[in-house]
């Protein structure tokens, strides 16, 4: 698998540095990685003797082992980093950290950190390339692309699409990589919450629309994306209760009939069922939320085979 774009040793720490064109070469590359799985391949040795590392200073389930079942199934040597049983909890830097994981002959850093930054000072410390797999609320780049994905495998390209994503936006990594990447691929997009989890500047970052009314969101829409009601962040007052944000965002039978009859449904989880999706509508056959979990092992591999030069 050859492409004419040139991803060696490439950090990808937000789609922003990624033009459109070499967002479509990762998407082919996807497709190529999934055709591959679909033969049932065990092992590839694609990136025999490569070496790669995920350091995760936060909680994950999926990202943590797609990333780590995308090495594997491509013969990479994985290095799985825990901050909570590491040196970091005898005081050690970050600095430190990197440098010592350096010394073991790490290829490449997958970092997902609280902090927005993170990932670029693990490159800074260790001068290999890093991965964003989610740094506090800015960016979580590979979350993205599978979302993308799993719309252009289906529907064959974004251009001209609209897609209503609903939900706590002002906490959401997610819902900004996305609006990075689906902007450029040439959809219509349009984000939708509580005024209080939904930023009003928007527009001006990132050409999105804005909606605080779910039906007139969801107008149109071919796609609808619901994001995870964050209710860690409940204590902070920015909504009067979980069960006034379901009566009135609530992804269910009756509001997705206002976005279009075949209009694909998604989320990229964890979800909470019942709180800012129904069982009903993530289960129903417009669902692409369990695609999307597949999808992110292909797309976590094409990554990995870009940026490590990997041999097909």
């Amino acid at each position: 698998m050859q492409s004419k774009f040139n991803l060696l040793g490439r950090n990808l720490f937000d789609l922003d540095d990624y033009s459109t064109d070499e967002i479509v070469a990762i998407l082919e590359a996807t497709q190529v990685m999934k055709q591959i799985n679909l033969r049932d391949y065990k092992k590839l040795p694609t990136l025999k003797g490569k070496t790669v590392c995920t350091l995760f200073f936060e909680n994950s389930t999926r990202t943590r082992m797609s990333f780590e079942l995308a090495a594997s199934r491509m013969s990479a040597d994985v290095v799985s980093f825990s901050a909570e049983t590491s040196a970091l909890a005898k005081g050690e830097s970050l600095q430190d950290t990197v440098y010592t994981l350096n010394a073991m002959g790490i290829d490449l850093y997958i970092v997902r950190h609280s902090c927005p930054g993170s990932p670029q000072l693990v490159h800074k410390h260790s001068s290999k390339p890093v991965i964003n797999a989610g740094d506090g609320r800015h960016a979580h780049p590979t979350q993205a692309l599978l979302d993308i994905f799993s719309i252009w495998e289906r529907l064959g390209s974004l251009k001209g699409l609209r897609i209503a994503i609903v939900g706590d936006v002002t906490h959401s990594r997610v819902v900004r990589s996305n609006l990075i990447g689906m902007k450029k691929l040439g959809a219509e997009v349009v984000v939708c919450g509580p005024r209080t989890l939904v930023p009003g500047y928007l527009p001006e970052i990132y050409g999105c629309e804005v909606e605080y009314d779910l039906k007139t969101a969801l107008k149109n829409a071919d796609v609808v994306m619901g994001l995870r009601m964050q209710i860690e962040r409940q204590r902070e007052g920015l909504f009067p209760g979980l069960d006034e944000y379901t009566r009135h965002y609530v992804l269910s039978k009756e509001t997705i009939r206002w976005a279009k009859k075949d209009a694909l449904i998604m989320h990229p989880g964890p979800m909470n069922r019942g709180i800012e999706i129904l069982p009903e509508i993530a289960d129903s056959e417009q669902s692409l939320i369990l695609k999307q979990v597949a999808n992110g092992v292909n797309v976590r591999m094409a990554i990995l085979f870009l940026m490590l030069g990997g041999k097909a």
